[in-house]
Parts: structure tokens; C-alpha cells; sequence
């Protein structure tokens, strides 16, 4: 790999989102022929992330991204934090899953993964609200979902996790150059960006749009085992944030 590849999340779709503001990352993203990740709450009851009215249509919308080449993500399964737990990936310090007996997850996961496939989807990633999961939640994926791709932690490259999953690191909240040779996620939430983080959305997507890829476009047969470098920077990274609270 000669450079730095960008890839781009978005969080909390629903029946329930801001259709507008939705509307205008889609617009720009089809503009540029990029392909994001999409992670939908299958039974959301987060009122923070109700929007508006629920819309009927948004499941025929979410398959039109699937078959336009949008990779469809499993986000959790009703977006409501109800625990103080941080897991694997301590970044916050709440969580929907992390710290809940393994039967509790299972049941959260398996009928999540089941509506949205009774929708018309075939979800093929995981990614938790808040970025906050733990081993019972790796271990429920892998027994009720065939998924085995993970969106999440912070590290410079994808890597091979438990034999079975590839983690795809999500490392920022927003657009940055990356002076750094590694796969890029840039995680957003369409809900609450405003007109001008819109438009330096697509600023930066005119600057850099040879550097972008899709989630599909991972050579995933390529990793093994997360790196020693990549771990010292997680380890960096996880304190960081405990020592900023």
C-alpha cells in the first residue's frame, strides 16, 4: 500500500432519523461514488436519536444503499445505554451491551440481527452504540449471526481477531488529514451535523476523494494479528482518554 486509505461510517439510521439531513450526505457521498458503512438500529427506543416521525419508507431506503454497494452494519438493537461498562473498548463509559450476562446480549443481538433481515438486508458488519462491547458480545455475534467483521478500537490497520473476526478500526469523529500509512475510518453522525459540517464534509472529500474506499474494498485476506505498534497505540490512546476523563 503506497498511502492512507479513508473510509467512512455513519451511525444511527432508523425510520426515525433526520430524513434531511440524511438526504444531503447521501447526495454528496453519490456524487463522488463513495460507498460508506450504514449502522441501522433494528427496534430503536433512543429518544435521542429520534429525529422526526417515523418514516415507513426508510426500510425500502435502506435497501436501495445496500444495493447501490453500501455496506449494511448490525447497530446494536435499541440504541439505550444500560450500563456504566466500557468493555474492550473503554472509550466511554456507558453502554448497551458491555457488562450484560451473555443470555441477555444473545437475545438483544439475535433479534436484532433478525429484523433486519425479515426487512430485506443482509447486514455482513457489527458496530456498538458508543463504541462499548466486551467478549459476551463477540461471542453472541459469532453464535447467532454469521457476522464476522467489526467496525471499532484504534489501531492503523484492520486485524484479525479470536481466528474468526476481522476488526476494521473506527478511529475518528470527523474529517482530518492523515499524514499516516493505515486504514481510516471517520465516524459520523448525519442527525446532528449542522449546514457547515456539511459543507467541509465535502470540502474534504473533493480534496482527498483518491484516497477513499469502501468497507468491501479491504483486502481483509491480507491481516493477521493486531500489530505490536498498533497495540502500543491503542494502549496510548485508552489512556489518553481515561486521563482526559
Amino acid at each position: 500500500m503506497s498511502k492512507q486509505k479513508y473510509l467512512i461510517r455513519l451511525d444511527d439510521a432508523c425510520p426515525y432519523m433526520d430524513m434531511q439531513k440524511w438526504n444531503k450526505i447521501e447526495k454528496i457521498l453519490d456524487k463522488y461514488s463513495i460507498k460508506p458503512l450504514i449502522g441501522i438500529i433494528p427496534q430503536n427506543e433512543d429518544k435521542v436519536t429520534m429525529i422526526q416521525e417515523k418514516d415507513n419508507r426508510f426500510w425500502d431506503r435502506a435497501k436501495a444503499w445496500e444495493a447501490k454497494g453500501w455496506m449494511i452494519a448490525l447497530h446494536g438493537y435499541n440504541h439505550c445505554y444500560v450500563t456504566a461498562c466500557g468493555g474492550k473498548n473503554p472509550i466511554h463509559k456507558r453502554s448497551e451491551f458491555a457488562g450484560l450476562p451473555y443470555e441477555i446480549q444473545k437475545d438483544k443481538i439475535s433479534e436484532g440481527y433478525k429484523i433486519l433481515v425479515n426487512k430485506g438486508l443482509k447486514p455482513s458488519c457489527f458496530f456498538a452504540p458508543s463504541h462499548t462491547f466486551d467478549d459476551n458480545t463477540i461471542k453472541v455475534i459469532k453464535e447467532v449471526t454469521p457476522i464476522r467483521l467489526l467496525s471499532d478500537t484504534f489501531a492503523r490497520y484492520p486485524y484479525k481477531y479470536d481466528n474468526d473476526f476481522i476488526i476494521v478500526p473506527c478511529q475518528m469523529g470527523c474529517f482530518r488529514t492523515v499524514p499516516f500509512r493505515g486504514y481510516w475510518t471517520f465516524c459520523f453522525h448525519p442527525n446532528t451535523m449542522e449546514s457547515n459540517a456539511m459543507n467541509e464534509f465535502e470540502s474534504f472529500i473533493i480534496e482527498h476523494k483518491d484516497e477513499f474506499i469502501g468497507f468491501d474494498e479491504i483486502p481483509i485476506e491480507t491481516f493477521g494479528r493486531m500489530r505490536l505498534t498498533d497495540k502500543l497505540l491503542s494502549l496510548a490512546y485508552l489512556t489518553y482518554r481515561k486521563i482526559r476523563g
